[in-house]
């Protein structure tokens, strides 16, 4: 059985692609590739058709990875297709929850990304930052947290046999 995830940000070009491409390599890594089916899409919808931010895709291609991604929005559809939705933050968070018509069963299926982070400080410690306005570094600074975070969710998630 797969499980399929969606990571979702704002605008799906810089946090949810990088997580997601970050957790498909962590998968491989650990031989568990095949169990699951993974994307990611944004809240916003002023960047759908358009690859991810540079920056996210510099900072990938320092580690390795690729990040051959369109941005999109996500759809009410989504919430039957995957098993588990990942907010980057609280307000992306509230926004997905504010889909009309969802029900108990779809809501209990959004959860925050950095639930699975080790190093999480609580309530307060739970959002993704932002990097879009920030500095260069800060795209490093976010994906050693998503790499982190990505190997905890990893590890949550019993192996499919």
């Amino acid at each position: 059985m797969t499980t399929r995830i969606l990571f979702v940000c704002l605008g799906n070009i810089c946090r949810s692609p990088l997580a997601e491409s970050i957790f498909k390599e962590t998968a491989a890594q650990a031989g568990r590739a095949d169990e699951f089916e993974v994307d990611s899409a944004g809240t916003y919808d002023g960047h759908v058709g358009h690859p991810a931010d540079r920056r996210t895709r510099a900072v990938a291609a320092a580690h390795g990875l690729t990040l051959d991604h369109t941005v999109r929005q996500v759809a009410q559809a989504d919430f039957d297709t995957f098993d588990l939705i990942l907010a980057m933050d609280f307000e992306n968070k509230a926004d997905l929850l504010s889909f009309s018509a969802l029900t108990p069963e779809q809501k209990a299926k959004v959860k925050l990304f950095r639930e699975y982070d080790p190093l999480a400080r609580g309530s307060f410690d739970m959002n993704v930052p932002d990097p879009y306005y920030g500095a260069s570094n800060g795209f490093e600074l976010v994906y050693a947290m998503l790499e982190r975070t990505a190997k905890g969710l990893l590890a949550s998630l019993s192996p499919q046999s």
